[in-house]
């Protein structure tokens, strides 16, 4: 007999979230799930770390036979403390993020909470994928994600992926995905990112708001124009960004 994978799941709409449900579904066939999730949502922390609060990890009620945890902190703090309590002695044979409740397509994988999760556990060796559903409603329909998060995780178990790299997987909503394409990221900026407001006091406060401005629109390399196409897509991504290619430019101009 051979020994089941070990699966870990964490997100950043916490271990409430719909999509973290969902995900432990779709993958619960394929190994052991272990889901440790932020207590509340924590939405674009990226790679952030609690280093001046005390964290705490927390059973909580096991979820089709997966064993769920949740941590006081951000989604990498949940990978972390995963490692350093729940999974110590346990080897990991691939870690799963999300499915998150918006999209991560674009730049957004700068900011995203689901990524930062993802980019940790690459960082530590692990086999990582982000997987997100472009709606941000907690009503969302998650059915059409299932064959593809299962496809490309089954992929991975069995394959594995190249070293220091890891999966954002975008899934369009409200549709039959078409299909599946392997992309990069769409080059853009937001814009308009906040709304101005005044409380009672006449104090100005502010929400985050904008949209994204897209480049390259019709660029059949990006995630951008597959999704809007009902495809999923793909994207390599890393977690080193040193932009090895201009070393010896940046050298030649401080010498």
């Amino acid at each position: 007999m051979t020994e089941r994978p070990v699966i870990l799941i964490c997100n950043d709409d916490g271990v409430n979230a719909p999509g973290l449900r969902f995900l432990i579904e779709a993958v619960s066939r394929l190994g052991d799930v272990i889901a440790v999730a932020p207590t509340e949502p924590r939405s674009g922390q990226s790679s952030a770390i609690s280093v001046n609060a005390p964290l705490r990890i927390q059973r909580k009620p096991d979820f089709e036979m997966a064993e769920v945890y949740a941590v006081n902190g951000t989604p990498v703090d949940c990978v972390k403390l995963a490692m350093h309590t729940v999974l110590k002695d346990r080897r990991i044979d691939i870690m799963l993020s999300g499915i998150n409740h918006g999209s991560n397509a674009g730049n957004c994988v700068v900011y995203s909470g689901t990524m930062g999760a993802a980019f940790e556990a690459c960082m530590l060796g692990i086999p990582a994928i982000g997987f997100s559903l472009l709606h941000h409603s907690w009503k969302a329909d998650f059915t059409q994600c299932g064959p593809y998060v299962a496809m490309i995780t089954e992929a991975v178990l069995k394959k594995g992926l190249p070293k220091g790299i890891c999966l954002n997987v975008n899934i369009p909503a409200k549709c039959i995905p078409k299909g599946l394409m392997v992309v990069k990221s769409a080059e853009g900026y937001w814009t308009e990112e906040y709304v101005d407001y005044k409380d009672p006091q006449g104090n100005d406060f502010y929400f985050l708001s904008g949209r994204f401005v897209d480049e390259h629109p019709e660029s059949r390399a990006t995630d951008n124009y597959w999704l809007d196409r009902e495809y999923v897509t793909v994207v390599p991504v890393r977690p080193d960004p040193t932009a090895s290619d201009m070393i010896d430019t940046v050298r030649d101009l401080l010498s």
